[in-house]
């Protein structure tokens, strides 16, 4: 039978990559806080959580903020005089048999993910449907995009994500001998947003 589907308010996942390697000082400074970290669940994290404020990140970042206009520009489209900035950001190091807790970030508008350290065969991300709940609830024979109550996506080294901070997300017990490494971060924004004969107008 001839037939269309249509995909209305669909999830954005904005996927770019980092057009060289990291310096010596960018790697040196990311495997220096490998050994200050916290426990995470399931996972380390770096106790610095401004990495991107910091010298040796200075042209990581400014790749990053390239990135984040883009998004902005291609996604979100506002009419408002607002400049998207980068929060916090952090590293996380995740070793065989370790994981990263399902979660989202609040406080924020985008969260993204920048890879330093993959196995392409192995890694993932992995992101969850915010309401799961069904009336009626029926056998699945084949996942897709439309009955799906989660979704994966294979991670390089290099590569850059964005998404919106509601998104749950996790990775799976980690496989394969690397320490898959990253660094997130959170994007919110400065100036107006709202508007004033709406009386939905704020200054931030």
């Amino acid at each position: 039978m001839k037939s269309e589907i249509s995909s209305i308010f669909p999830t954005p996942i904005y996927f770019s990559k980092l057009d060289r390697k990291l310096s010596t000082k960018e790697l040196l400074f990311v495997e220096k806080n490998k050994n200050l970290f916290f426990k995470n669940e399931g996972n380390l994290t770096s106790l610095d959580n401004y990495v991107l404020n910091k010298k040796e990140f200075k042209d990581l970042k400014k790749e990053i903020d390239l990135r984040i206009k883009d998004y902005f520009n291609k996604i979100i489209m506002t009419s408002n005089n607002v400049t998207p900035y980068i929060t916090q950001s952090w590293l996380n190091y995740t070793e065989t048999n370790q994981y990263h807790h399902k979660h989202a970030h609040p406080n924020s508008l985008v969260s993204g993910v920048f890879y330093i350290n993959c196995n392409e065969k192995f890694d993932k991300i992995n992101f969850y449907k915010k309401n799961n709940y069904k009336t009626i609830k029926l056998e699945t024979k084949e996942w897709n995009l439309w009955n799906s109550e989660s979704w994966w996506f294979s991670v390089k080294t290099g590569n850059i994500i964005l998404f919106p901070s509601h998104l749950t997300h996790a990775v799976e017990t980690k496989q394969g001998d690397n320490t898959r490494t990253s660094l997130a971060f959170n994007v919110f924004v400065k100036g107006s947003v709202g508007n004033n004969r709406e009386l939905t107008e704020l200054y931030l």
